[in-house]
């Protein structure tokens, strides 16, 4: 946590209630920024890409709504991942991302996995923004107000742009051939073991 000896840059400000508001802030929120973070990135980095978060929130906590800070806080982890990501870490691909999350068994329905691995592989064929604005629909369950304060437009254009990366998935979906699964016995060798994070699309 960030102490009353961090500069942030401004004038004179009551620090104690500062102090005591990001707090409170930090506490309630820390958890889905550490989840919008883990989804984007490798495991690895996720913990130094959190405090990097929180720091650059503290320095900017005057630009901090009042109430329901979370969706001003996934747009300061947006920019702070896009700053992060360099070259070959600018595209992270989604089976980085699946492999985060935890395993859920599922015994024979090949069928299931092979139709999430097509769903995998046309998502990430999609452009960076498409991907997305599809997660903070999924993943991060934003409404299209909460997710257009994340991405800096307005409610009506996050909602087109919405739109038109659902059907983009859709038609790349239906346009990905059909995985050809392995035989029973070398099923669980073959696999990734991994599970699509979303809902349809």
């Amino acid at each position: 946590m960030p102490g009353p000896d961090i500069d942030r840059g401004g004038g004179d400000v009551d620090t104690t209630t500062d102090e005591q508001r990001f707090t409170s802030v930090y506490r309630d929120n820390y958890a889905a920024v550490e989840a919008y973070v883990r989804r984007r990135i490798r495991p690895d980095q996720a913990r130094d890409v959190v405090a990097e978060v929180f720091l650059v929130a503290w320095r900017r906590f005057d630009e901090a709504p009042v109430a329901d800070a979370l969706p001003w806080l996934y747009g300061v982890a947006r920019r702070t991942l896009a700053n992060v990501h360099r070259a070959d870490q600018r595209r992270a691909g989604l089976t980085q991302v699946l492999a985060a999350q935890p395993r859920q068994d599922v015994d024979d329905h090949a069928e299931v996995v092979a139709d999430r691995l097509r769903l995998a592989e046309a998502f990430d064929g999609l452009s960076e923004s498409d991907q997305e604005v599809l997660r903070l629909a999924l993943w991060e369950e934003l409404t299209p107000k909460d997710a257009a304060r994340v991405l800096g437009c307005t409610s009506a254009t996050f909602q087109v742009r919405l739109h038109r990366a659902r059907k983009r998935l859709k038609r790349r979906v239906a346009s990905t051939p059909e995985l050809e699964m392995p035989s029973r016995g070398t099923q669980d060798n073959a696999l990734p073991r991994t599970t699509w994070g979303g809902s349809d699309a």
